[in-house]
């Protein structure tokens, strides 16, 4: 009877040893995991013109993310390698890649301090910056005119810090995605909608009467998100995107999505 209440009193523990053993396991080594099964689970965004967004014909994701995604998968993997894809928003890309459901987030996020402390970041693969949209009508202008003012943005990203620093008078009504915060500015509860300019851009190119003001008034590159010490999986990433830009493929990937489209500077980010 002793022996049995010992083994009762054992159990908990050892089973809480294997489950910790199990989640070590699957957080070991990202790079050693995908090489391994020759395919890159990839968090990506659907609602984002230009990067990725669903394509109401076909059901598929298209963007600029998507198409960079599959080559680097290809490019770190082999030719036969496989990308897979799982949707993210602002405020979800973390999450699911800290409770291991995706590999790496390439999903219009930008490098900051405070995300460092939680992922790691490859080097940036887009010079994003903060900008403006406003009504065609608008008289602003420049960030520093929203003082007093209502502005729009997106939950989740770096947009709502970025306009303080400039207009810390600024009321900003905050939108759980894109479509959301742009039918805000159509009603007219915020005088302009900010976030990345590449993403503005996309949001212009759908809504006529629309246009990007004041320029980029705070650089913010975006830049692949791995797990926090997942090293290996960085330096792969790197030196994939690396193998692009020489070979030409990023080039072309970046005409492909974004030439011809206003406010965006196609020689800046291809120098």
């Amino acid at each position: 009877m002793k022996k049995f209440k010992k083994l009762v009193l054992f159990l908990p523990l050892l089973l809480a040893v294997f489950a910790l053993a199990g989640c070590g396991k699957q957080n070991d080594n990202t790079y050693e995991q995908v090489k391994q099964n020759k395919s890159i689970t990839w968090g990506i965004r659907a609602d984002t013109r230009l990067f990725g967004l669903t394509n109401i014909k076909t059901g598929k994701i298209e963007g600029f993310e998507v198409d960079l995604a599959k080559a680097l998968t290809k490019q770190m993997l082999g030719k036969d390698a496989k990308a897979e894809f799982l949707t993210t928003t602002a405020n979800t890309r973390i999450p699911l890649l800290k409770n291991h459901n995706i590999d790496a987030v390439l999903a219009t996020m930008t490098i900051t301090a405070e995300r460092k402390k939680q992922v790691d970041f490859t080097n940036p693969y887009f010079p994003a910056g903060s900008s403006l949209l406003v009504p065609n009508n608008s008289k602003i202008t420049n960030v520093r005119q929203l003082n007093g003012k209502t502005v729009l943005a997106v939950k989740g990203t770096t947009a709502v810090d970025d306009v303080h620093k400039f207009a810390p008078k600024a009321r900003v009504l905050q939108y759980d995605d894109y479509g959301q915060a742009m039918s805000a500015l159509k009603a007219g509860q915020g005088v302009a909608l900010t976030t990345d300019n590449g993403l503005l851009a996309g949001i212009a190119q759908e809504n006529p009467g629309y246009k990007l003001v004041g320029g980029v008034y705070v650089n913010a590159p975006y830049g692949i998100a791995v797990n926090k010490g997942q090293t290996q999986m960085v330096k792969h990433l790197n030196k994939a995107l690396e193998e692009l830009k020489e070979n030409g493929t990023y080039k072309r990937l970046i005409d492909k999505w974004f030439k011809g489209i206003p406010g965006i500077d196609i020689k800046e980010m291809t120098k």
